[in-house]
């Protein structure tokens, strides 16, 4: 039941909009924040190496762990907000003939129904790598662990495709575009 503040909105829809900006912005931070650690790591390993002969042994582990969360944390905010790079050879004709709204809508609803296939297939394969106790070379950190971050962030951004594609269909300008 939603009860109205004094304000003029209601309790409910204060919290569903502060826990849709926080989820838009958490997944930022996360991969600005890995961003920013790699980028020490690598320049404090290229020092190391090179004046000390000593580099970071760990920096292989870290550089592939923080890559997939660097990757995989905004590929749903990237995709809600469709800011993917896109080539945009046929823009001219979609939009000549008033398309354009139906092109991403198909675009979106097909990539979105394509990306529940490796999001299953990689949760598979974390689900061996758990069983095989597989863990990093360096880190000793569990290698499933990754591979459910990868596939449960492939799931959403899926998610995220269809409703966008469906949205693009039945209310466009919810989807951030115009009919």
């Amino acid at each position: 039941m939603c009860r109205p503040d004094p304000w003029g909105g209601t309790f409910a829809i204060d919290h569903m909009m502060r826990f849709f900006s926080l989820s838009v912005w958490l997944p930022g931070l996360l991969a600005s924040a890995a961003l920013f650690v790699l980028m020490v790591m690598t320049f404090a390993d290229v020092v190391l190496r090179s004046v000390f002969n000593a580099p970071i042994e760990v920096a292989a582990d870290l550089t592939r762990l923080l890559m997939a969360v660097m990757v995989f944390s905004v590929m749903p905010v990237l995709s809600g907000r469709n800011a993917h790079v896109s080539v945009d050879l046929l823009d001219a004709p979609f939009a000549r003939f008033r398309l354009s709204r139906w092109r991403d809508a198909a675009v979106c609803l097909f990539c979105g129904a394509i990306l529940f296939l490796p999001a299953q297939r990689v949760f598979d394969l974390a689900e061996r790598s758990r069983s095989y106790g597989d863990v990093m070379e360096y880190l000793r950190l569990p290698l499933h662990v990754v591979g459910w971050f990868i596939a449960a962030m492939t799931l959403v951004t899926a998610v995220v495709l269809v409703v966008r594609g469906v949205l693009l269909i039945v209310a466009p300008r919810l989807a951030g575009s115009a009919p």
